[in-house]
C-alpha cells in the first residue's frame, strides 16, 4: 500500500528520498508494477520530472532512459528488429504505453521475453548515487540488495550484435513456456539465454564457440519443471529453438 507520494524535480532530491532509513521508499516509473495490490507499505518517488525518458544512439550502443516506456523503445528507429519482436511479446499495447523499460527489467521473472533478450545482449544498467555500471546478469539474482536506496538512470544495449529470438507458447498472446535468445558479436562471442521458467531467465552460455550450445541447454534446463510444463518437454523444445536461432545467425 502506498503511504506517501513524492514528485521531486531533481535527481538529487529523489536520491535523498530513496536513501531515507524509514519509511521504505521506492521509485515510481510507469506504475504498472507498483500499482498492483500489495500487503507492504511504502512511499513512492515519482520519476516523471527527472528527464530520464530519452533514448539516444551513441556509436554502437543504444542508451535508454530508465523511464522510457516500452512503446517508446519499440518505436525507436535504431531498435533491432528481433528485440522489437521480444517487446511485442512481452506486453500488449496498452501496457507498453505505461510500463517503463527499467521497471519491466527489474520486475521480470523467467517467463519475460524482454528480460531474456536483454540478458542475451549483456545489457548494462547505470545506477546512482555511485554512478555504477552493473550488468543485467549481475543484477537479476540480487535485485533486492542492488536496488535498495538506489536509482537506475539509464540502460545500454549494444547495436553491433546479431540477436535472434524464438519461443513456444500456448497461444501467440501468452507468455512463453520456453523462449530462447541468442546474441552474437562480430568477434564471434555468443550469449545464449533460456527463458520461460523460474524467477529469471538463465544464461546458458557466453563464449566464442557454438558447438557447446546443446550441452549448455541440457545443463541449464535439466530441472525446469513447473505447472506449465515438464523439464523433459522444456528441454526438448529448447534444443529445437536453439537450433533455429543458430540457423538464423548463420544466414544473416
Amino acid at each position: 500500500m502506498i503511504l506517501e507520494y513524492h514528485r521531486p524535480e531533481t535527481i538529487e532530491r529523489a536520491l535523498e528520498l530513496l536513501a531515507r532509513p524509514d519509511p521504505n521508499t521506492v521509485p515510481l516509473g510507469g506504475g504498472s508494477v507498483i500499482n498492483a495490490p500489495s500487503e507492504q507499505d511504502y512511499d513512492v518517488v515519482d520519476l516523471q520530472l527527472l528527464n530520464l525518458h530519452k533514448i539516444t544512439k551513441k556509436g554502437n550502443t543504444l542508451q535508454i532512459g530508465a523511464t522510457a516506456s516500452l512503446q517508446t523503445l519499440l518505436d525507436n528507429p535504431h531498435l533491432p528488429t528481433t528485440l522489437a519482436d521480444a517487446i511485442r511479446h512481452e506486453a500488449a499495447y496498452n501496457i507498453r504505453q505505461v510500463a517503463t523499460v527499467a521497471g519491466a527489467l527489474v520486475s521480470a521473472d523467467g517467463r519475460s521475453p524482454l528480460a531474456t533478450a536483454f540478458l542475451a545482449l549483456d545489457t548494462r544498467l547505470i545506477f546512482l548515487p555511485e554512478d555504477e555500471i552493473v550488468s543485467y546478469g549481475d543484477l537479476l539474482p540480487l535485485r533486492a540488495e542492488r536496488l535498495l536506496k538506489r536509482l537506475i538512470t539509464h540502460i545500454t544495449i549494444p547495436l553491433q550484435t546479431n540477436l535472434t529470438y524464438q519461443y513456444v507458447a500456448r497461444s501467440p498472446a501468452d507468455l512463453p513456456i520456453v523462449c530462447v535468445a541468442m546474441a552474437q558479436w562480430p568477434s564471434g562471442r555468443t550469449r545464449l539465454v533460456l527463458g520461460g521458467y523460474g524467477t529469471a531467465p538463465v544464461l546458458a552460455m557466453d563464449g566464442g564457440q557454438t558447438d557447446g550450445l546443446i550441452p549448455a541447454v541440457e545443463n541449464a534446463f535439466s530441472h525446469a519443471q513447473d505447472e506449465w510444463a515438464s523439464a523433459e518437454y522444456r528441454l526438448d523444445i529448447a534444443k529445437t529453438l536453439v537450433k533455429r536461432c543458430l540457423n538464423q545467425v548463420s544466414i544473416t
